[in-house]
């Protein structure tokens, strides 16, 4: 297969950079800034699944290009699924990962019932054809944050069978376990079968 880059439906340099680090080699990504594209993708859509596939329908009527996105939810059970797809306005339109985190602790509480799911879609257009691709992973919410790495929910979400949270572990572990990397691989062999 030759090198191919697929345009990622997103401004956002922490996903793009995730992205990348997950893609086997022929493989790469290149953001909205990258490609010169400075509009705002819609999510307005009332599941996670519906918002990947706007954004790349929204992606696909502009550029023509091949392109992905994926949406995420972090889904807490004693919460009733919140905040599941406005994880990331959780707290405003802002979109402030300390502001997220602040309320979805003060909503649960003191609550023992921390179980959670992070889901990821990923919305793939290719020459004009929708696919998605899921990824979950099963785990606990933490009673703190803790940990420096990755970004919007991580400090406060322990996979299920693992003693550290995502924000605790280093980036090559987590895109091994992630709901986004499983999301991703399944995507890598959907276009692997295409050569």
């Amino acid at each position: 297969m030759t090198p191919r880059d697929l345009i990622l439906a997103t401004h956002n340099p922490n996903k793009v950079r995730e992205f990348g680090q997950i893609l086997p080699p022929g493989f790469g990504a290149l953001s909205l800034d990258q490609v010169g594209f400075h509009d705002d993708v819609p999510e307005t859509r009332d599941t996670i699944a519906g918002n990947a596939l706007q954004k790349v329908e929204f992606i696909w009527e502009r550029l023509r290009r091949d392109c992905v996105a994926d949406d995420t939810g972090l889904i807490v059970e004693a919460l009733g699924g919140e905040p599941g797809v406005f994880s990331a306005r959780y707290a405003g339109p802002e979109r402030d990962d300390s502001r997220n985190i602040d309320k979805l602790l003060r909503e649960l509480g003191p609550n023992p019932d921390r179980r959670a799911h992070f889901l990821t879609v990923v919305a793939l257009c290719w020459k004009g054809q929708l696919y998605t691709f899921e990824g979950r992973v099963d785990g606990s919410i933490t009673l703190a944050p803790r940990g420096k790495g990755g970004f919007g929910y991580d400090p406060l979400f322990q996979p299920l069978g693992y003693g550290s949270i995502f924000a605790e572990m280093p980036a090559e572990n987590k895109n091994k376990i992630s709901h986004r990397a499983l999301a991703i691989s399944k995507l890598v062999q959907f276009l692997q079968s295409l050569a």
